[in-house]
């Protein structure tokens, strides 16, 4: 296998974990650090909602792929690619996503002052529910394999090493813990709640 030209590569997930389908993008970071290993050089991370402090990430490493909820036509949980080009066409006013993490700003501060990584992707994803909750939506739970395979498919181009972890690692997902424990404590308040007469 072809080693990669690139020193560093960033795999970052973007989104707010509180608001439903808005926290596909570090669901997916997790997904991809618990399961696979990388070269050396590949960051994975859980990037939360930037705003212009995302230019620090960017520039930072010479490609960067990026996982996020978008505003795209199409079903829930339909996944398309947006390259360095596609970003930068869009106008700063506009947001690709649904909590304005400033990408588009960001690009063009970085382009600017040419310190902008090389390659760019933005696996984007849309949302069915943004409403205050950690589940994400069965539309974008059924697109999660489709969204890694695009990631891992990036790579390749990129001729960046990953492999299989033989043991998963822990998820580190504490916000599907929140929302199961609150699930269990709903579930016990209504066994103990006595049962009205009729």
């Amino acid at each position: 296998m072809k080693q990669s030209a690139l020193k560093k590569l960033l795999i970052g997930g973007i989104g707010n974990v509180l608001l439903g389908d808005d926290g596909v993008g570090p669901y997916i970071a997790r997904l991809l650090a618990a399961h696979y290993e990388f070269e050396d050089g590949v960051e994975v991370a859980d990037l939360g909602t930037p705003a212009l402090d995302l230019i620090d990430q960017l520039t930072a490493n010479d490609a960067v792929i990026l996982i996020d909820s978008v505003n795209i036509e199409g079903d829930p949980g339909t996944v398309e690619l947006f390259r360095k080009s596609d970003i930068m066409r869009q106008s700063p006013a506009v947001r690709m996503d649904p909590h304005s993490p400033a990408l588009v700003d960001a690009m063009l501060s970085a382009e600017m002052f040419g310190v902008a990584p090389a390659e760019v992707l933005l696996v984007g994803i849309r949302g069915e529910s943004f409403e205050p909750g950690c589940d994400l939506s069965q539309p974008v739970k059924a697109s999660l394999g489709e969204a890694i395979a695009q990631v891992l498919i990036e790579l390749d181009r990129l001729h960046v090493q990953h492999r299989l972890r033989q043991q998963p690692e822990d998820l580190g997902i504490w916000w599907a813990r929140i929302s199961a424990e609150a699930e269990n404590t709903e579930a016990e308040k209504k066994m103990e709640s006595p049962l009205l007469p009729a």
